[in-house]
């Protein structure tokens, strides 16, 4: 490659995109590292938007990248990539190369977050501040409305849009969490917001904060007088508007605060407020569906923030929210102080809420239930030193947590109700579920958990009054004759307006508050409890079941076709009906009640008092289907009926009622015997089908011996059906020979055993061969006479 200086500005782009297609990426990263470190910045310019295309793939999707998302730790590229990417890495370098010059890039609106992309188009200023001043008009003539950021933006942006851009391909089964992508994540919240020490200094000086502080908006509850800080009165530095004279610590932190809000905008900023609740409309499409994938990031985030909260030096974790003696933090301690609030908290909750009501109904729920509880749990994510780890009553210590308790009580206690609504749903049956079901229950029954939700409800509950009566900021403190009644009351009534301004910033002033210990919920838990109750006794009858007929096995049932595999070969057995997962569901189940009881203060007696009123599991032998009403074409089940199907307490009596010689092949048969078998009862019955049928119609002892022998289907099969067409009643059956029986390997084996027997006295093939035939025809004829008598009597 020729020398830097002599090249034509656009010769080494053309060169990188010949490497792309016939390069390996190891090669091609090797150049790219030499490049980065040779090249001046005037050159690295014209290449920076294409290599940043190339890697993480094109904000349509068409192109795919390097494909951070499906590329596994196993692969041999792995390491390579994430060290090219990494924040220390090669491509950081050349970002903050570009970064300490005046380039800018341009990012089409329309691959912006929806609300952030109606805002701009209605000319109305977005929420976050780091969309705020960029609309870029391009050329007159083109349409489109592009958005101007600086090198690192325009990094973290498409890196933040590569987890959720759809793509066009699939590359099969692989592990989210073990993927490039996933580690990179790791990677950059470790780094640009570190939990210990301060965040490293880029390597080359940069005094252009590009992102300003937002005006202040207007809102229904003004902040001013309360003690709650509004957005509009944090720091300066909080929305990085370094200058030279600046705090170094100051002019740093801009990295961290983008990299968050990019990550909080292009991961959680689907949904405002206002499209949500025109989501509740059936008639309304959904906007975006995250993916588990995507969710899972989000949990990583959602983990990282809290311990980079709970990091705080101990002088700022010990003062109040309310007070001022954060006034003279540094920047980063300022930075952790209002992270989760200030930038995540009603995102995430609306991120959350269209998760749980429109997520599947089905196991990879979990990644946004434990995203959920990841939230709600910030004492998990404590960095305090100690010796041994603390009681679970230590880590939700009231005194520490129920402030952020009032500041997030919708997120605890409506997504518990919508969660509640979810259960009731749900097959608990399976494991997977009853596992999900229990996790809930446990952590809303740690210690002090549930008290300090209640007391933020009854703070939410105040009367409006409160604040109208609340003290005036220059109140007098004990030491300057002041009262400790007035310091407690301004304390209480804080409290009262912290959880009436979240509250009404989520659902509006307006909103009917459902209490999660109100009579109404009340009565969905009792609910619930009841099919907790009816899903343990399902799973208990089916483990039973099973225990049994395992222990009534013999050696031969391998060759044997059994009941289940005639009428239930195309279901198969599920892994979740195994008897180890049954124990592991009654187990769950079990938790699950003793924790529900916990939180609602249940007694003994009350729970047996539901308890009694759950319908019993069917007994073996009888036959109960679900709640049904009959319909034009049959069965129709109602409400009752799906839940006691999804619930297992109920169900059909399914048999296979379709030709049986095109059954699928059994595992005690043998494939080739099957295919070459039905081939010749087809010719049989095609050549001889109308003469059987004729011999079986005939009412005497040869009529009676083959229907003995012949396939009848002109028996009516007593079922009862689910709705289906009545079509099926018109089909005209015939008599048929069926020689499927003989590829049998329990049928092959007893004819090896008359074979061998046979040798042992003397007796040929051929002498076997008529001895078998002649048993077969006298047990033919006494099935003919007496069986008839038989029935007849």
């Amino acid at each position: 490659m020729a020398s830097p200086g002599l090249q034509h500005p656009g010769f080494l782009l053309s060169n990188l995109k010949a490497d792309s297609s016939t390069k390996t990426l190891f090669h091609r990263c090797q150049d790219l590292v030499k490049i980065i470190e040779d090249y001046p910045a005037k050159e690295l310019h014209g290449i920076f938007s294409w290599l940043v295309e190339s890697v993480f793939g094109s904000l349509d999707g068409v192109l795919g990248g390097w494909n951070l998302r499906f590329l596994q730790s196993r692969c041999n590229d792995f390491p390579l990539v994430v060290d090219f990417l990494k924040p220390s890495g090669a491509m950081m370098k050349l970002v903050y190369k570009l970064q300490a010059e005046e380039y800018k890039y341009e990012v089409p609106v329309n691959y912006l977050p929806a609300p952030v992309k109606a805002s701009i188009q209605e000319g109305v200023l977005p929420d976050c501040p780091l969309f705020h001043n960029r609309p870029h008009f391009p050329i007159s003539g083109m349409l489109t409305l592009n958005m101007a950021l600086n090198p690192f933006e325009f990094f973290m942006f498409y890196f933040a849009s590569c987890l959720i851009t759809p793509k066009n391909f699939s590359s099969g089964q692989h592990s989210a969490t073990d993927s490039a992508y996933f580690v990179l994540v790791d990677m950059y919240l470790k780094y640009f917001l570190p939990t210990e020490g301060s965040v490293p200094p880029s390597p080359f000086s940069d005094n252009r904060g590009s992102v300003s502080a937002p005006p202040a908006r207007s809102s229904n509850i003004s902040l001013a007088g309360y003690g709650i800080h509004s957005p509009s009165l944090l720091k300066h530095h909080i929305f990085h508007q370094p200058s030279v004279n600046a705090d170094p610590a100051a002019q740093e932190i801009w990295r961290s605060e983008t990299l968050l809000q990019m990550f909080v905008e292009v991961w959680l900023h689907h949904y405002s407020l206002e499209m949500y609740q025109k989501l509740q409309s059936p008639q309304v499409k959904e906007p975006f569906s995250p993916t588990e994938e995507h969710v899972l990031v989000v949990r990583l985030l959602v983990k990282h923030l809290h311990a980079f909260n709970n990091s705080q030096k101990p002088e700022q974790l010990s003062s109040s929210p309310t007070t001022h003696s954060h006034a003279h933090a540094s920047p980063l301690e300022e930075f952790k102080r209002v992270v989760v609030q200030r930038f995540v908290q009603q995102k995430l909750f609306l991120f959350l809420q269209h998760c749980f009501g429109h997520w599947p109904l089905d196991a990879s729920f979990r990644a946004v239930l434990e995203t959920w509880l990841s939230f709600i749990q910030p004492w998990r994510y404590s960095e305090e030193k100690t010796t041994s780890p603390p009681a679970e009553g230590d880590r939700s210590d009231p005194d520490k947590w129920e402030s952020f308790v009032e500041e997030n009580l919708l997120v605890y206690t409506k997504l518990f109700q919508v969660f509640l609504n979810r259960a009731l749903r749900m097959d608990l049956v399976n494991a997977k579920n009853a596992l999900m079901v229990f996790r809930v229950a446990k952590v809303f029954a740690q210690p002090n958990l549930a008290e300090m939700i209640q007391k933020a409800e009854q703070l939410f509950l105040e009367p409006e009054l409160v604040l109208h009566h609340r003290q005036p900021r220059g109140f007098l403190t004990p030491s300057q004759g002041g009262s400790f009644l007035s310091s407690r009351q301004r304390m209480v009534t804080d409290a009262v307006f912290r959880v009436k301004s979240h509250v009404y910033s989520l659902e509006g002033q307006d909103c009917q508050y459902k209490q999660m210990f109100g009579s109404e919920l009340r009565a969905v838990v009792a609910k619930l409890i009841q099919i907790i109750a009816q899903a343990r006794q399902t799973a208990k009858r089916i483990s039973d079941q099973s225990t049994e007929a395992a222990a009534n096995k013999s050696f031969l049932s391998w060759f044997t076709p059994s009941f289940s595999d005639m009428n239930n070969g195309l279901c198969g057995a599920d892994l979740e009906d195994s008897n180890e997962f049954l124990k592991k569901t009654h187990e769950f189940l079990d938790r699950a009640l003793e924790n529900l009881c916990g939180i609602f203060k249940l007694s003994q007696s009350q729970l047996t008092q539901l308890l009694s009123s759950v319908t019993s599991s069917p007994v073996d032998g009888e036959s109960r289907l679900p709640d049904c009403i009959m319909g034009q074409y049959g069965l129709i089940l109602t409400d009752l009926g799906r839940k006691q199907i999804i619930n297992g307490l109920r169900r059909f009596d399914i048999q296979y009622q379709g030709d049986p010689e095109l059954q699928p092949i059994r595992s005690y048969e043998n494939a080739l015997l099957v295919r070459f078998l039905y081939r010749m009862s087809s010719l049989l019955n095609n050549k001889f089908g109308g003469h059987m049928t004729r011999l079986c119609s005939r009412p005497d002892f040869l009529g009676r011996l083959g229907r003995h022998y012949l396939a009848d289907w002109r028996v009516p099969c007593a079922l009862t059906r689910s709705p289906t067409s009545p079509r099926w009643l018109d089909r005209k059956q015939s008599a048929r020979v069926s020689l499927r029986p003989l590829a049998s390997y329990r049928t092959l084996l007893l004819l090896l055993l008359c074979y061998a027997f046979g040798a042992i006295f003397s007796y040929g093939p051929v002498s076997c061969t008529l001895f078998i035939l002649t048993a077969a025809f006298l047990y033919a004829v006494v099935m003919a006479v007496f069986v008839d008598k038989l029935k007849t009597q």
